[in-house]
């Protein structure tokens, strides 16, 4: 559909609201359903053909399809040939929108062609997460949005079957997540075992003691029974582990496959993200509660059936429960700023209508060109701003493998947690991969396919780190 054809997009009446939300992506489902649950009028709008933005799972030609239309640089919105030159009209100045895709480099990668014929036949047996690998603790708070918003109604789960670390003598060593883990864990010594036992029982002490403090935190006596001290709390987790006489691989499997910690922890050049011990044990607290948490997932992390794009459907379900109207394949175009004031009033879409709301939500692929067009008053740069996307100053590389065998024999889904250095020496972030199998319907029987994700640092000089 072309922006050239305005008559072949429907009028969308009324035309004011209370909030206009560009893209279906994740965030902007959430904001639309908890906009709509409180009676806010609320139009969500998306270019796409498509609940999800990026956040969507779609079929391996769709998918492919998808990833090769958003590699090309930025530019202009394709519908500005509606708009011309003209950037007035009798109240508003119109201020034409670029979209630009957030991948800096696509690259697809054709197999054999017997085997490249086995996937297209089964093309529409996939569902590829757009924005994978991305799993849920079952106690986070994203969960519990899920249930008090009611859009758990609209989406079911299965629990990740196991999660692994890979060691640099190329095994694979199972996270310890419980206190049954750890003692039937055969790779672990017995003094390994005790260590970690008796640093997950101050951990728990630690997070009781925490939450016994806030629940008592205006009465005169507060709680001791925390023994983790201010000073310890604000240094390194990495530190702490070290005080506490944890040994390296215990360190490793806490740090990269249970906090989850990104950077090198222990290589000050590189870390951008220094894990503090509060925020380490607070990840950790998360990951044991999340343990046994639901009947069907006895691990920690959980993975929607279907993908990850059933998150955003489901929200935009609830909140078209609640009124709010859905378009899709509309593009918007521009937008509409008071002559006089300067301040926003509303949005051009591509069939070339005018649409008015209180507040207005573009997903992150929308910027506003600079300079803005000149008008007679001084616009409030401060509202235009906020809408920009901010410097990137990191990035996270991701990569899908179809394959015909399983990372671990008789495991259909799992998490493999790489830790920094343990691939090759210049390796200074974790590498996590998720394997999905056919049982979370994502892919065709006796296939997998595979999230590979890794952080890439931007250098001052605006280089990147290369990874093999």
């Amino acid at each position: 559909m072309s922006a050239a054809e305005p008559s072949s997009y429907p009028p969308i009446d009324p035309v004011n609201f209370d909030l206009i939300i560009v893209g279906t992506g994740l965030p902007e489902s959430v904001i639309a359903a908890a906009a709509a649950a409180v009676g806010k009028t609320v139009l969500h709008l998306d270019p796409n053909s498509f609940y999800g933005s990026y956040f969507a799972s779609l079929s391996l030609d769709d998918f492919t399809s998808f990833l090769n239309s958003h590699s090309v640089p930025a530019s202009a919105a394709t519908a500005t040939t509606t708009l011309g030159n003209q950037h007035d009209d009798s109240n508003h100045v119109v201020i034409e929108l670029i979209q630009q895709s957030l991948y800096s480099d696509v690259e697809v990668v054709s197999c054999p062609s017997e085997k490249e014929n086995l996937l297209r036949e089964n093309s529409r047996k996939f569902n590829l997460d757009l924005g994978g690998p991305r799993t849920l603790f079952c106690a986070d708070k994203s969960v519990d949005l899920l249930l008090k918003s009611g859009a758990c109604q609209y989406i079911e789960f299965k629990g990740i079957d196991a999660s692994f670390v890979y060691e640099a003598n190329r095994k694979f060593v199972n996270v310890p997540d419980s206190r049954a883990a750890i003692f039937n864990d055969k790779s672990l010594t017995p003094i390994e075992k005790r260590r970690l036992m008796e640093f997950f029982k101050l951990i728990q002490q630690h997070s009781a003691a925490s939450s016994d403090n806030y629940n008592n935190r205006d009465a005169d006596d507060g709680v001791d029974g925390c023994n983790i001290s201010e000073e310890d709390l604000e240094s390194r987790f990495v530190f702490f582990m070290e005080k506490m006489r944890l040994p390296p691989k215990i360190k490793s499997i806490l740090t990269y496959a249970i906090a989850m910690a990104d950077y090198d922890q222990e290589n000050n050049e590189f870390c951008e993200d220094l894990l503090k011990t509060k925020d380490g044990i607070e990840r950790l607290a998360l990951y044991s509660s999340s343990v046994n948490r639901i009947p069907n997932a006895p691990g920690a992390l959980l993975y929607p059936i279907y993908g990850e794009g059933e998150l955003p459907q489901a929200f935009c379900r609830r909140a078209a429960v609640k009124g709010c109207i859905y378009v899709l394949r509309m593009p918007v175009i521009a937008l509409l700023m008071d002559k006089v004031t300067g301040h926003y009033k509303g949005i051009k879409v591509a069939s070339g209508q005018d649409l008015y709301s209180d507040q207005l939500i573009l997903d992150p692929s929308f910027t506003i060109p600079s300079p803005v067009p000149s008008s007679p008053r001084d616009y409030s740069m401060e509202r235009i701003h906020i809408l920009s996307q901010k410097e990137v100053k990191r990035m996270v590389a991701r990569g899908i493998c179809v394959t015909g065998s399983s990372i671990k024999k008789d495991v259909p889904t799992c998490l493999v947690v790489y830790p920094p250095r343990s691939l090759y020496p210049e390796q200074h972030t974790s590498v996590r991969a998720l394997q999905i199998g056919s049982n979370l319907a994502v892919c065709p029987p006796v296939l997998y396919y595979t999230f590979v994700r890794f952080v890439k640092m931007l250098m001052k000089e605006r280089s990147y780190y290369k990874l093999p």
